[in-house]
């Protein structure tokens, strides 16, 4: 597909469980981070197409990692993942900049629904 995706999650099977399903539509050029200060460290290197980032990190968290993207830059395709129960935080997230959000736990179908949309 040609596109590259950065999965940002402090939980590996959650980035794991991403990656599969990403792999499994086509998508091979995944890079993973495990905080919000490791995703802007390798945004910078990588330049992904679209961060699929959770908003509860340690170190830095989604919110604090998505307004440093918008700063590098200000195109940047930002996909949230929040947990129920966190609707400020995902409107706080859509206010500053992404462009979508996915509850967990989530759909595989609903994934790639919101991916394919963003990078179409």
């Amino acid at each position: 597909m040609g596109k590259k995706i950065m999965l940002v999650d402090d939980a590996a099977f959650m980035r794991m469980i991403i990656k599969d399903t990403l792999k499994k539509n086509g998508y091979e050029d995944i890079i993973e981070a495990s905080n919000g200060e490791e995703a802007v460290e390798k945004f910078v290197e990588e330049r992904p197409d679209l961060v699929v980032m959770d908003i509860t990190m340690p170190i830095m968290n989604g919110l604090e990692s998505l307004k440093k993207l918008k700063e590098i830059d200000k195109d940047v395709k930002v996909i949230m993942c929040s947990a129920m129960g966190q609707e400020n935080m995902v409107l706080e997230a859509l206010k500053l900049g992404a462009k979508d959000f996915i509850v967990k736990p989530f759909k595989a179908d609903r994934i790639m629904k919101t991916i394919s949309s963003l990078l179409e």
